[in-house]
C-alpha cells in the first residue's frame, strides 16, 4: 500500500503588516499592531524596545513541567484568597517600550486595589504585583533587561525559575532595588505582599508537587492570610458598594 504524507499547513496570508523579527526594534504599538496580524505566534515580548520571540518548541522538563507546577501553586492561592487572579502568558502594558508575555502572573484585582487594570481591550496594564519565569534559553534577559523593567515599573515580586541551574531566585521590591527573598529557619520562603504564599523552593526544584502544596497550606492557615483575605473582601465590598 502506498502511503502519502500530508501537505504542510500553508504559510499565513499576508496582511501588508511587515512580521515580527526577534531583534526588531519597535514602538510597543506598533509591536502589538505586528503580533495581532500574526495568529500563528503564541508567545512574543516587547523588552526595553526589543522584540524577543519564544523558541518554536518548548521541552517537557526545561520549560512545561516547571511551568505547570508554577500555574498549580499560585492558582492554589487565588482558589484560597478571593480578590486575587492568576493568569497564564497574559501579555503586559508595562509601558511604552516593554509588553512582556510572563509565564504566570499574580495579581490583586482592581476592585480589590491592586495596582494593575484591565484595558478595555483585555489587556493587563501596569505592574501586576507579582510575575513569574520559567527561564531556560532565556536566564540572560529574564535576569537583567526584564529584570530591570519589572523593577522600574513596580513589580513588587520577580521569580525566576532557573531551570537548568535548579535555583529559583524570588526577588522583592524594596524602595526601588530587587532584593533577593531569603528563607527562614525551615527553607521557605514566605512573601509579605501576598501573605501565606509559602514556597518550600527545595521541594518545587525536585517537582514534589505535594510538598510544594502542603507548605502552601500551612501558609494559607496563618492569621496574616485570614486578615490579607479579609481585607481584600472589605475593599471589593466597598467598590461594589
Amino acid at each position: 500500500m502506498m502511503t502519502t504524507r500530508a501537505a504542510p499547513p500553508a504559510p499565513p496570508q499576508s496582511s501588508g503588516i511587515p512580521p515580527l523579527e526577534q531583534g526588531d526594534r519597535l514602538t510597543r504599538d506598533e509591536f502589538e499592531r505586528r503580533f495581532e496580524a500574526m495568529p500563528h505566534i503564541k508567545k512574543a515580548e516587547l523588552i526595553e524596545g526589543v522584540v524577543n520571540m519564544a523558541p518554536p518548541a518548548l521541552r517537557w522538563d526545561y520549560h512545561a513541567t516547571p511551568h505547570a507546577k508554577l500555574i498549580t501553586w499560585l492558582g492554589t492561592y487565588e482558589a484560597a484568597t478571593p480578590g486575587v487572579r492568576t493568569g497564564d502568558n497574559a501579555s503586559v502594558r508595562l509601558d511604552l517600550d516593554n509588553e512582556p508575555q510572563p509565564d504566570v502572573i499574580l495579581m490583586i484585582e482592581p476592585t480589590a486595589g491592586g495596582q494593575a487594570t484591565i484595558s478595555a481591550d483585555n489587556y493587563v496594564e501596569g505592574a501586576p504585583e507579582l510575575v513569574a519565569e520559567v527561564s531556560s534559553s532565556t536566564v540572560s534577559i529574564d535576569l537583567n533587561d526584564k529584570l530591570r523593567a519589572y523593577r522600574r515599573n513596580g513589580v513588587r515580586e520577580y521569580i525566576v525559575w532557573r531551570v537548568q541551574d535548579r535555583a529559583i531566585d524570588w526577588f522583592t521590591l524594596s524602595g526601588s532595588e530587587y532584593v533577593p527573598l531569603t528563607p527562614d529557619g525551615s527553607g521557605i520562603l514566605k512573601n509579605a505582599i501576598f501573605p501565606g504564599l509559602w514556597l518550600d523552593p527545595a521541594a518545587m526544584l525536585r517537582e514534589d508537587l505535594a510538598q510544594v502544596l502542603r507548605s502552601l497550606q500551612q501558609g494559607l492557615s496563618t492569621p496574616a492570610h485570614d486578615s490579607f483575605a479579609n481585607a481584600l473582601a472589605a475593599k471589593r465590598s466597598a467598590c461594589d458598594g
